[in-house]
């Protein structure tokens, strides 16, 4: 049984990782990050081109009709070069909860465009509360005539500032359970919508509060049936965790190859620092970590379209290991440049600042390993 990349999908992650050596070098990141704007339309239309925004989005749709472990090689080589652009949440996060809840017109209507990078979508789920479980959508829609009326706040919510349409998780029946949860959309230019930017350790990523202030929702704007989304968005926490710890993964390795290259070159006590020992305890130690997590990744991308009935337990699996590495490796990496490490002026602090947001974004280590427990029984 062959447990490794086709070779579509090894062409696929050297043909990222070149494009992005090209399009996205570490000198582009930090003009990209040290901008108010935190993006980059040129770089945007770039990745575009390689058609990757329409990677999950099915041929019919003007897509490439690709699955999430394609995905992951993609998200995994953006992960090392850390590169400002809505994959994430418009390629893989909007366009997945789309293809799942979406109805035909709405379908029709997006998908298309999602693909070709036309437009972007990011989706709206957290509130104040931080909570991944239903109770956490606290945010409700009142029924006035043949409308809802959405007043309220979303927090966290990823590249906002540049996404062309919101997909917002509200409530819409009484109680706090999963019975009630709706989806809707909801274009960022409607009236009423307001963005604003929150502060973060990462600028390479950056997240919003949007608030809605009496914003009419039509009847075909709702995603789905009303009040019985919770179900898809279970399913989107899986991708999500997929999708970062494929991030995640990418971001180790490149995180420690920068280390060694390092260690190479910077000499003390007119020898190189990775002659010594101790630094060389340090990158075997990372090595440990990295090399075996890479497996664990794969599998968990894989087993969101095989093997449905593991996906969820996998995927946080892939989350809960993949943040401890990341955060782990990128210390040690920091450690290993010595003084430089901690430096602005260096890069390596942004592979250590995606590290430390990652682990927490879309659920703590400690929560999905609680996750898994209960999936597992125990």
């Amino acid at each position: 049984m062959d447990f490794g990349l086709t070779a579509d999908q090894q062409m696929l992650a050297e043909t990222a990782r070149q494009v992005l050596s090209v399009e996205a070098p570490p000198r582009t990141v930090r003009r990209i990050a040290d901008d108010p704007q935190g993006f980059s339309p040129e770089l945007n239309r770039k990745i575009a081109e390689q058609g990757w925004f329409g990677l999950l989005v099915p041929e019919s749709h003007g897509g490439l009709g690709l699955g999430m472990l394609d995905a992951a090689v993609i998200l995994a080589e953006l992960g090392r070069s850390l590169a400002p652009v809505p994959f994430l949440s418009s390629g893989v996060l909007a366009t997945s909860l789309l293809l799942a809840a979406g109805s035909t017109p709405q379908k029709k209507a997006w998908l298309p465009r999602l693909a070709s990078g036309e437009a972007f979508a990011t989706v709206a789920w957290l509130e104040e509360s931080e909570r991944l479980d239903a109770t956490g959508i606290a945010l409700r829609a009142r029924r006035a005539r043949d409308r809802l009326r959405l007043s309220g706040a979303k927090r966290f919510v990823v590249d906002a500032q540049q996404a062309d349409l919101l997909l917002v998780a509200v409530r819409t029946g009484s109680g706090t359970g999963p019975a009630g949860v709706t989806l809707v959309l909801v274009p960022r230019d409607t009236p009423g919508v307001s963005v604003v930017p929150l502060p973060s350790i990462d600028r390479t990523r950056r997240f919003f509060e949007v608030s809605f202030d009496d914003v009419a929702i039509a009847p075909s704007q709702v995603l789905g049936a009303e009040g019985k989304a919770w179900r898809h968005l279970e399913a989107l926490l899986d991708v999500a965790s997929v999708a970062i710890a494929a991030e995640s993964q990418g971001g180790a390795e490149r995180a420690l190859e920068m280390a060694v290259e390092y260690s190479k070159v910077r000499e003390q006590f007119g020898r190189p620092v990775g002659s010594f020992q101790a630094v060389k305890h340090m990158a075997a130690e990372c090595v440990a970590l990295v090399e075996p997590s890479r497996s664990l990744v794969w599998y968990a991308a894989w087993a969101q379209q095989e093997i449905p009935k593991d996906a969820a337990r996998a995927a946080s699996m892939a989350k809960a290991r993949l943040s401890d590495v990341y955060s782990r490796v990128a210390n040690v990496a920091v450690q290993m440049h010595g003084g430089i490490g901690f430096t602005w002026e260096h890069d390596m602090h942004f592979w250590f600042k995606r590290a430390k947001q990652s682990e927490t974004w879309f659920g703590e280590p400690a929560w999905h390993r609680e996750r898994v427990a209960r999936a597992s029984g125990w």
